[in-house]
């Protein structure tokens, strides 16, 4: 019997890594929610809690706009973008969602983080949107 082997990539992907971070930002998120909903005994909704809504919406933002990131910035890869243009891109989301994160949690929130972070989100977005545009017309 042969034994399985687990095959390769013909080329180096570097998107899943930052498929991963965004993931893992997303798991952190996601424990602020649950935590917040045991120590207060909230099982449903907010429940008219402020800090449990805030919190609900950071992780429901980061849920948003990481799958499309990551889409998008696979697309890209796998049609072509220069190493560079990927990191980029990944550095961009990561940096963007972490940004967000904190100044939209933050009491009172950080409005400048908060916008730097939707600012380079959507800016990588937009990139990737345009590339992938042009890329199908040339």
């Amino acid at each position: 019997m042969i034994p399985c082997q687990r095959s390769k990539p013909m080329i180096p992907l570097l998107t899943p890594l930052y498929a991963g971070l965004l993931a893992l930002i997303f798991v952190v998120l996601s424990w602020r929610v649950i935590l917040y909903r045991r120590a207060n005994l909230i099982s449903l909704g907010d429940s008219g809690d402020k800090a449990l809504l805030k919190r609900m919406r950071a992780q429901a933002n980061c849920a948003e706009y990481a799958p499309v990131a990551i889409i998008l910035m696979l697309l890209a890869e796998l049609s072509g973008a220069p190493g560079v243009a990927v990191h980029t891109l990944g550095i961009a989301f990561v940096t963007g969602r972490i940004l967000h994160a904190i100044g939209f949690s933050a009491t009172p929130q950080k409005i400048g983080l908060r916008q730097i972070g939707m600012v380079l989100t959507l800016m990588g977005i937009t990139f990737s949107a345009l590339g992938l545009i042009l890329h199908g017309l040339i």
